[in-house]
């Protein structure tokens, strides 16, 4: 194997932990060129999409790439801001505010990076090596584990380190389904939408789905999204019939998990529910699926269908309490890793060594 010429380890450096925030990713642009190469990306990953290679390169390039990345562009350019892509804007504000909450500690370093797309992990990883992290933390922000999230981060800074001669120390953020301060600053979200607007008829509890073959193979992601709905339920006290679990975003004609999100929203005011607010506690980030998908198109479906009011709970973004817990889970990795303290104990035996000769 051959490795990177650049060295990623200099002597004598200061040991320093380094923490990166990971999120799926985003185009360069809203633009049918941009879409192109962040599509393939994307669609290309084996965990994303688990059919045969051969069969699956002939549909991406022959069908989906074509037509898909025309129809995303447009919907990226009803969402994009000034400032750029809103998952971007989003997922860097949050990792400004992490890095905010370890300003007073010089040997901590933060920064984001995403799965697709820019800026790519392999470039985040390799700058936080060389700034002096010697122990590296990677926080997925993906509450909920799924191999097509989760896993498929772990793959890519499994590729970067295959590359490496230096390794770090690495503690990897398998999921945080249940952290009680994350329950508790969506629930404070969703109380405050309450005081604004009041108590709608339903609350809906909406994940990005997987195909249900995914889930039958031992993907434990569906059984986290119900337990953070459960959790949730119980932080707000609401009864089994207050609320529902659904899954937003399919793709293709296979069976997904459910109950799909369109179907339950068109199905509602036929029921007699006539007002619904939709939270996504799987996304960390406001982004094309939670803006457009849920703000627009299935708030469409459910007006359409004789719905009265739908409001759709924006993500926590950068708001205090979702970095709050985001930093909770960031130092519970960091126990014995106090990188200054090791310092300090490493120079002692060097000059008890010193010393003794």
């Amino acid at each position: 194997m051959k490795f990177q010429n650049t060295p990623n380890f200099s002597h004598g450096q200061q040991d320093k932990i380094g923490v990166l925030l990971t999120n799926l990713g985003t185009p360069d642009a809203p633009t049918k060129e941009a879409l192109k190469p962040y599509l393939k990306e994307f669609l290309s990953d084996p965990r994303v999409v688990e059919i045969p290679r051969l069969i699956w390169w002939c549909i991406l390039n022959g069908v989906i790439l074509p037509f898909r990345s025309r129809r995303s562009a447009k919907a990226y350019k009803g969402v994009w801001t000034e400032e750029g892509s809103p998952l971007l804007v989003n997922t860097q504000n949050i990792a400004n505010k992490v890095a905010e909450h370890y300003s007073d500690k010089s040997d901590v370093i933060v920064d984001f990076a995403m799965r697709y797309g820019n800026p790519s992990v392999e470039s985040k990883l390799q700058g936080l090596l060389n700034q002096g992290a010697r122990k590296v933390i990677v926080l997925p922000l993906y509450p909920q584990y799924s191999a097509t999230t989760t896993a498929s981060t772990f793959d890519a800074v499994a590729d970067v380190f295959k590359k490496t001669r230096f390794i770090p120390e690495l503690r990897f953020v398998n999921h945080y389904t249940d952290s009680k301060k994350l329950i508790i600053a969506l629930a404070n979200k969703i109380r405050k939408s309450w005081e604004a607007n009041g108590k709608a008829d339903k609350l809906i509890f909406s994940y990005h789905g997987i195909p249900n073959r995914y889930w039958h193979n031992g993907d434990p992601y569906a059984c986290q999204c119900h337990k953070t709905s459960r959790l949730l339920a119980e932080e707000l006290g609401l009864g089994e019939g207050e609320y529902l679990t659904c899954f937003q975003s399919r793709f293709g004609k296979e069976e997904w998990v459910k109950p799909y999100l369109d179907h339950t929203l068109k199905a509602l005011p036929s029921e007699g529910i006539k007002s619904v607010q939709v939270v996504c506690p799987g996304f960390s980030a406001d982004c094309l699926e939670t803006i457009e998908e849920i703000g627009e198109e299935n708030r469409d479906y459910f007006l359409e269908a004789g719905g009265a009011k739908f409001e759709y709970i924006s993500c926590l973004n950068d708001e205090a309490e979702h970095i709050d817990a985001l930093s909770e889970i960031i130092d519970k990795q960091m126990l014995g890793w106090n990188v200054e303290a090791d310092v300090e104990m490493r120079d002692k035996r060097a000059e008890a060594l010193r010393q003794s000769k």
